[in-house]
């Protein structure tokens, strides 16, 4: 099934992308997505009979690490280079 694409189909593309094309780039977009739905017909020429349908490419499910701290609490040596502080927190010009 050869999907021919044409400067009807690059416009609507075009806007749901919301993109403005010059000629050139709506040439080259045909050209592309031309090659890519060829791409996709020939993808669909492989036999895929045997093979088992997979919701992921690995086999590894819910893998987790331990949650180590591997950086230095560098907290009060940051804070005393602060020029005004409060507690644990640095002190800044009141932003509107």
């Amino acid at each position: 099934m050869a999907v021919v694409i044409d400067d009807e189909m690059i416009d609507y593309v075009g806007i749901l992308a919301k993109l403005s094309l010059n000629e050139e780039e709506r040439e080259r977009a045909k050209h592309d997505m031309t090659e890519m739905l060829d791409y996709i017909d020939k993808l669909s020429e492989l036999d895929t009979d045997n093979v088992e349908p997979m919701s992921h490419l690995s086999e590894s499910v819910n893998v987790f690490r331990e949650d180590v701290i591997t950086n230095p609490d560098y907290h009060e040596e940051t804070l005393s280079n602060a020029p005004e502080r409060n507690e644990d927190y640095l002190v800044v010009p009141k932003t509107i």
